[in-house]
């Protein structure tokens, strides 16, 4: 297994299980795994991910290079590991490049 099988794994691990797994019993913000998954990826390439990822070619993050990959990685471990602050953070941001207001605090 090469070292971007081994984030491309990862990445999938945290997105499509832990996060959403963590934020549920946590009552984070966000749950839902598309909702990691764009809050990552938008953070990663500093705006909408279509706009620099094909939204036409699944998975969207197959398609970052392995330094945006990596980081990515990161980000998603630091938000397992930080919780609702940050994610809170990073999904207002998100919300904003695409024009949305962010969520109220409950």
């Amino acid at each position: 297994m090469t070292d971007r099988d081994r984030l491309l794994a990862r990445y999938r691990e945290l997105v499509l299980g832990e996060l959403p797994r963590r934020a549920r019993e946590g009552r984070w913000v966000v749950t839902a795994d598309h909702c990691f998954g764009r809050i990552v990826l938008d953070t990663v390439v500093g705006g909408r991910w279509y706009d620099v990822l094909d939204r036409r070619r699944s998975p969207a993050f197959a398609q970052l290079d392995d330094e945006r990959l990596a980081a990515a990685v990161a980000l998603a471990e630091r938000i397992l590991a930080e919780g609702d602050p940050l994610l809170r953070e990073l999904d207002a941001r998100s919300l904003a490049w695409r024009g949305k207001p962010a969520k109220r605090a409950s």
